[in-house]
C-alpha cells in the first residue's frame, strides 16, 4: 500500500514539474472557447478596488456619456452587486460571467503593466538636456514609412519637429513604450502631458528580448528597473546602440490635459483600467480579474487579489488573451508596472441585454 502511495506522489511530482506556477499560473480546468460562460465563481475573497472602480465608472460617465449609456444596465447592476460583493450572487443581479481561456487554454490570461512616466525636459537644448522628443513631421502621410530610430537619433529630422529636450535617451524611449508621459520643465512649473501622436511604421523589437538573447539579463530578472541598471553600467553610445535595435519610433503631441487619458479619451484610474485587444474585448467592458500578488521585489507570493477592471485603452503589443493593467504615474508606478509579467484568471461580465 505504501509503495502505491509513493508511486502516486512521484507521478504527481513529475506531472507538476511540467507546469510553471511561479508567475501565478493555475491548471484547474481546460477551456476550449475564447469565453466560456460559468454559472458560479467559487472565490471567497472580496473586491479590493471598489472605491477606485466606482471613480473610474464616474469618469466614463463624464467624459463619454455614449459609452456609459451603452453599458448603463451592466454598470448599474454591478454597482448594486458591489453592496454584497459575493461572487456566488452575481447571477442574481442579472450579471453573467464568461471566463477567458487564457494563453494556454487553462484560463491563464497574461497580465502585464504600464504606467505614465515623468520625464525631465527643457524647451531648448542646454546643459545635459540634449535628447529630442519629436512631434509628427508634417511630411507624414497615411501608411508612409518615416525614418527608423537610428536615423532619427542621428538627426535626420528637422529641428522644427522637436517639442522638447530631455536629459535621458532611455527616459524618452520608456515614454514611447508607455505611449504617453508627463513632462517636467522644472522651476516648479506644472507638469505637461505629452500624448501619443503617431509612430514611424517600422516593426517593433523588444530591447528586453534583445538583452535576454545576449544573455546580459536573465529572463526571470527582466524588468524596467533591470534594463535601467544595465544602461547605468554602459556608455551613452552603448545605450543608443541597444535602443536602435528597435526601429519603431513614437511621436508625441503636447496637450493641456491634467489627467492621463487612454485611447477611449477617458481618464484612467490606476489599477482599475486596462489596455486590451479590442478585437476580442469591447471598449467599456468590465472584467473581474484574479491577480497574482507580488512582494516588494516583484516575486509572486502565491496569493491572489480580486479586482474589477474597465477596458479603456489599447496597446500595440496587447494581443489576444493578454491585457495591460494601468499602474499610475511616476517612478513607483513604473517599478510596479515593470514587475508584472504574470498570469491570472479573468471573467468578462455581461448582462442579458444584446448590446452587452
Amino acid at each position: 500500500m505504501k509503495k502505491i502511495i509513493l508511486n502516486i506522489i512521484l507521478i504527481c511530482i513529475i506531472s507538476c514539474n511540467n507546469y510553471n506556477f511561479n508567475q501565478g499560473q493555475q491548471y484547474k480546468k481546460k477551456l476550449i472557447k475564447n469565453f466560456t460562460e460559468v454559472n458560479q465563481i467559487h472565490i471567497k475573497t472580496k473586491i479590493i478596488n471598489e472605491k477606485d472602480f466606482l471613480i473610474q465608472l464616474e469618469k466614463i460617465k463624464k467624459f463619454s456619456p455614449n459609452l456609459y449609456s451603452k453599458n448603463l444596465y451592466l454598470y448599474n447592476n454591478i454597482k448594486k452587486w458591489l453592496k454584497k460583493s459575493d461572487f456566488s450572487t452575481l447571477n442574481k443581479f442579472g450579471i453573467k460571467t464568461f471566463q477567458m481561456k487564457g494563453v494556454d487554454n487553462y484560463g491563464n490570461v497574461k497580465i502585464t503593466g504600464y504606467y505614465t512616466p515623468i520625464v525631465q525636459a527643457r524647451k531648448i537644448k542646454k546643459d545635459n538636456f540634449i535628447y529630442p522628443i519629436y512631434r509628427i513631421p508634417s511630411i507624414f502621410k497615411k501608411h508612409q514609412i518615416l525614418p527608423q530610430r537610428k536615423d532619427i537619433y542621428n538627426g535626420v529630422l528637422k529641428k522644427e519637429y522637436i517639442l522638447a529636450y530631455s536629459n535621458s535617451l532611455l527616459d524618452n524611449f520608456i515614454m514611447e513604450v508607455q505611449g504617453s508621459g508627463f513632462i517636467d520643465y522644472g522651476k516648479k512649473n506644472s507638469l505637461t502631458f505629452f500624448s501619443y501622436s503617431k509612430k514611424n511604421n517600422w516593426p517593433y523589437t523588444s530591447i528586453a528580448q534583445v538583452l535576454i538573447n545576449r544573455r546580459e539579463i536573465k529572463k526571470n530578472n527582466i524588468s524596467i528597473q533591470s534594463i535601467k541598471n544595465w544602461c547605468n553600467k554602459h556608455t551613452n553610445l552603448e545605450v543608443q546602440k541597444l535602443l536602435e535595435e528597435n526601429k519603431s519610433f513614437v511621436f508625441f503631441k503636447e496637450t493641456s490635459k491634467k489627467e492621463v487619458f487612454g485611447s477611449s479619451s477617458i481618464p484612467l484610474v490606476a489599477k482599475s483600467a486596462i489596455a486590451v485587444d479590442k478585437s476580442i474585448i469591447k471598449n467599456g467592458s468590465i472584467l473581474l480579474v484574479q491577480i497574482p500578488i507580488l512582494d516588494e521585489n516583484g516575486i509572486f507570493v502565491h496569493k491572489y487579489e480580486m479586482r474589477l477592471l474597465c477596458a479603456l485603452d489599447v496597446g500595440g503589443m496587447i494581443k489576444g488573451q493578454h491585457f495591460d493593467i494601468y499602474q499610475g504615474i511616476g517612478e513607483k508606478a513604473g517599478i510596479q508596472a515593470g514587475f508584472y509579467n504574470h498570469y491570472g484568471y479573468a471573467w468578462i461580465l455581461k448582462t442579458n441585454l444584446k448590446n452587452n
